[in-house]
């Protein structure tokens, strides 16, 4: 019989003090890889909300802890600020050998707890998250078939922001295009050309998904994006999904990571770090996947 080192898994975002919604897909996935029991703990640590990123480590009883970035994209947060807030000696950014989108995992020792660490790349550059994108499509619509017919615009800031978010928005409208599921699929962003404004000039299809490349709902992808595809003169009156646009149907998905297949990405980073998960990925995903809509 050999000895069971107890496993951990720290779930860690940006979180706000502003915004209630911003911690909710943390919370929310981290309920859904508790129940599946793949870890013997499942916390949740903020950079803006409590616990605290600097904290979340002296929770965990746990022998080991795998460390997954609810973030999109690789960048200064999973860089510089995550790995300093949780005190992981030796850290450095090469550990990674990334690109900016092949991130994997490095293991170190959290100092002041003593505890080994699976510091884990982000959930966004996983390439499980090009799952996530499509069943937020079948989600807004409710056909689980979709894309026949269908153009697919996957959204986020441009590389004013975070070249590597730009990267992240490109890698999965490629995955999705080559798997020719839907009749067109274009990367739009907000600050720079294509942009979303101008989302119906970039699309021969009726009907178009609308899927922003972001973590939680908030000022971009509750009021700028819905306001700059004019979908709505403003926010606050709300709007149609499908809403009629220039001629076509713009079917609006909200912020991709509030999907509940997220949770699946989260244990998938955690196991390609050396946990073990047995069969969690398998029945997360079918304990996600939406209900047949009904004839």
């Amino acid at each position: 019989m050999t000895d069971h080192r107890s496993q951990a898994l720290v779930v860690v975002a940006h979180g706000s003090h502003l915004n209630p919604d911003s911690s909710a897909p943390a919370n929310e996935h981290a309920d859904t890889v508790r129940a599946s029991g793949a870890f013997d703990e499942v916390r949740t640590g903020f950079w803006k909300e409590e616990p605290s990123l600097r904290e979340v480590l002296r929770t965990v009883e746990a022998d080991e802890a795998y460390v997954v970035p609810l973030f999109i994209s690789e960048g200064y947060f999973t860089e510089q600020v995550i790995p300093r807030e949780l005190r992981l000696d030796g850290w450095d950014v090469s550990a990674w050998d990334s690109d900016g989108l092949s991130a994997d995992s490095a293991t170190l020792t959290a100092g002041d707890v003593e505890k080994t660490v699976h510091y884990c790349g982000p959930v966004g550059t996983h390439g499980s998250f090009t799952d996530v994108l499509v069943r937020r499509a079948e989600s807004v619509t409710g056909d689980p078939d979709v894309g026949r017919d269908f153009g697919l615009a996957v959204v986020g800031h441009g590389t004013e922001r975070n070249e590597n978010s730009a990267k992240a928005i490109e890698y999965h409208a490629d995955r999705i295009r080559e798997r020719g599921r839907f009749e067109e699929v274009q990367a739009l962003y907000m600050d720079e050309e294509p942009e979303v404004d101008d989302v119906t000039d970039y699309f021969e299809s009726d009907d178009v998904v609308v899927v922003p490349l972001f973590v939680s709902d908030g000022f971009h992808t509750q009021e700028d994006i819905p306001e700059d595809m004019g979908l709505t003169d403003d926010y606050r009156t709300g709007y149609d999904v499908p809403a009629a646009v220039d001629g076509s149907r713009l079917w609006y998905a909200g912020a991709v990571g509030t999907e509940s297949l997220t949770a699946d990405v989260i244990i998938e980073r955690a196991a390609d770090a050396g946990a073990d998960v047995g069969d969690a990925v398998e029945r997360v995903r079918d304990s996600t996947a939406p209900e047949p809509a009904d004839d």
